[in-house]
């Protein structure tokens, strides 16, 4: 298959010919003095000018290589490891998130900084990429790159608003090298301004970017990626967080002196929610991927399997390696390089439904166990053991053929929706590798997966990224979805069920065509509409936004969206603080023998969550620089 324009990009982003023009500093208010040694022959030649549009596209996050670890100025193990989501068994900067230690000066990653160096690059490159006087130099290449860049500006915007809210537009301003540090000094622009700012560009380039790109430039933004990242900014802006969020309030105002945060809730913001998420599926070049048998098993696997499947909206890397994945969900004890230790929680795997459609675990008793919905058919002893029971989704990968995928499982884990089986490995389970059936890892202290600190704290590896039709220490491929229709129907579904609830509606608002979309995606896995399964549901609309959030938790699990989800609702004070619960890994094992004491609902990790922790502070380095974050740093810094 050819490598995608992503992984050109990637390949290209340490090119000595643009060092010199490259920005890598501690603030965006710093420019390089030496930057102009080499800066007009850049665009004499069209090589050295698409080196600089690679620049600029490389700062994109990469899923892999920033979630596994942190790999130079930028992470994103915060979204996938503070959440009650997952955990990781590695200390990186995320965990100051999770013990509440974090501040101004001790922030858990260097995405600030990275990402406006990154919009410092794209503002130099629109001013001078239609300047390029190669004569071999094709003006749609040249307009390609610009609309590209363009794009990845405003989506760089975006990155910075979901973790600090308003920030500084830049606008196509380049900051000189002598500026004094009194003239950069400015307020924040208001949220609404950021808003504005991002959907006006996105809106923009959407009317000059394809629907779709020839192979070789697979990765590259198009129509789609643009409305998508409006209609996720959308739905992010009309939700609690972003819109009349009391503790926000005063948090200062902008060069105009109109309030930095909304003031006061605006539900028309749902409209528009809802009306973004519709244009994108109005373009009808996406589908929800299904593979050719329509096993809901192998559906739900294919999105993370099936490189550039249909589904698919965007990737911020493409085409890529599986290898960070598949080594960080692989049991330690497996035969050659393995070291899993990212481990859906307790409280996750209690979120999915059992194979009736209903969600099993309604809440929870002081001591951490479960309060059952007795009619989901969960099982009255959840650590009963049930004898050889084969795990479907192994079924599922054989496709007809003969497999050995039975063991002693308890009850919990029985009976459950196809994607549980997809997402998530338990302790004791029977683990695919290529043809091979014969590992069972084992959580347990002593056990063959638990023998260093490489092993998953809360007893569970997430599976979804694993390829388990690969042998040994071959991991096969991934395009990840940064964006697919999946979400976005989501996004619809919620965004038409708060107008109900708000009491707005306008043009593209309905209902019908919500409940179909989400008919169509729990058909996709298997399971019949909510309302079939619940209808109580459809009399109640705080009801079905509940389940909405339910179905989004876990249709996008491990896909780093819930995260942003517990805050955007603002219930992150209850869903990430306090203890994280798992299996009794400090249990004494051996082997693959799981002792009977591993299963136990048990605590692995106790988490901090304060109101103030709803956005990350500015680094301390800004507020030195610039008086007006002082007073205008984010609640509770």
């Amino acid at each position: 298959m050819k490598k995608s324009i992503i992984y050109k990009v990637a390949m290209f982003f340490a090119v000595a010919a643009v060092g010199a023009a490259s920005v890598s500093c501690d603030s965006f208010l710093d420019r390089q003095e030496d930057e102009n040694m080499t800066f007009d022959k850049i665009w004499q030649q069209v090589g050295t000018t698409q080196r600089y549009f690679f620049q600029c596209m490389g700062y994109l996050p990469k899923e892999g290589a920033d979630l596994f670890g942190s790999y130079g100025n930028q992470s994103l193990t915060h979204t996938y490891g503070s959440s009650d989501e997952s955990s990781f068994c590695w200390s990186w900067g995320y965990t100051s998130i999770n013990y509440g230690s974090w501040n101004a000066t001790n922030l858990p990653n260097g995405n600030y900084n990275h990402y406006y160096a990154a919009i410092r690059d794209c503002n130099i490159f629109l001013q001078n990429v239609m300047k390029c006087s190669d004569p071999t130099a094709v003006l749609a290449d040249l307009q390609l790159w610009y609309n590209c860049v363009r794009w990845a500006r405003a989506y760089y915007y975006f990155l910075l608003m979901r973790d600090w809210g308003p920030v500084f537009l830049m606008g196509d301003s380049l900051i000189e090298a002598d500026a004094s540090l009194a003239s950069l000094a400015r307020p924040r622009n208001s949220w609404e301004e950021c808003v504005d700012y991002v959907v006006s560009e996105m809106e923009a380039v959407a009317r000059n970017l394809d629907t779709s790109y020839p192979s070789a430039q697979y990765g590259l933004p198009t129509r789609g990626a643009a409305l998508a990242v409006i209609a996720r900014l959308k739905l992010y802006s009309a939700s609690p967080l972003f819109n009349g969020n009391s503790l926000y309030r005063n948090v200062g105002v902008n060069a105009k002196g109109e309030p930095l945060f909304p003031r006061n809730a605006n539900p028309e913001k749902w409209v528009e929610a809802a009306q973004a998420a519709k244009a994108v599926i109005d373009l009808g070049t996406y589908q929800l991927y299904k593979a050719e048998s329509n096993n809901p098993y192998l559906n739900y696997l294919g999105i993370m399997m099936e490189p550039w499947n249909p589904e698919i909206i965007f990737s911020s890397q493409g085409y890529q390696g599986r290898y960070n994945w598949g080594v960080h969900t692989a049991p330690a004890g497996l035969a050659g390089t393995a070291y899993g230790g990212w481990g859906p929680t307790q409280q996750q795997v209690d979120a999915y439904a059992m194979s009736n459609g209903r969600y099993p675990i309604t809440g929870y008793n002081s001591d951490g166990s479960p309060i059952v919905d007795t009619s989901s058919d969960y099982p009255s002893n959840e650590f009963q053991i049930q004898a050889m029971y084969a795990n479907p989704f192994l079924v599922a990968l054989a496709e007809g053929g003969n497999v050995s995928a039975q063991a002693d499982t308890p009850l919990m884990y029985v009976g459950r929706e196809p994607r549980f089986y997809v997402s998530v490995y338990w302790s004791g389970a029977i683990w695919r590798r290529g043809t091979e059936y014969t590992y069972k890892g084992n959580f347990a202290n002593g056990g063959n997966a638990h023998t260093s600190h490489d092993y998953p704290h809360s007893g569970y590896l997430v599976n979804r990224y694993y390829d388990h039709k690969q042998a040994n220490n071959q991991w096969g491929n991934i395009t990840f979805p940064t964006y697919r229709l999946g979400e976005v129907y989501l996004n619809y579904i919620e965004s038409v069920l708060e107008c109900e609830r708000n009491g707005v509606s306008g043009e593209g608002v309905d209902h019908a065509l919500a409940m179909q979309y989400w008919a169509e995606l729990r058909a996709r896995s298997g399971m019949a509409p909510i309302t079939d399964v619940y209808p109580e549901s459809e009399s109640s609309i705080d009801d079905l936004i509940e389940l909405v959030r339910r179905e989004r938790r876990v249709e996008l699990a491990f896909e780093g969206l819930r995260y942003y989800d517990t805050r955007r609702w603002m219930i992150a004070e209850r869903t990430d603080n306090g203890k994280m619960w798992g299996m009794n890994t400090m249990a004494k094992g051996k082997d693959d023998e799981v002792p009977a004491e591993f299963w136990e609902r048990t605590a692995f990790e106790t988490r901090v969550f304060k109101k103030q922790h709803y956005l990350f502070p500015f680094p301390q380095r800004e507020i030195d620089r610039n008086h007006y974050l002082r007073e205008q740093n984010n609640y509770g810094w």
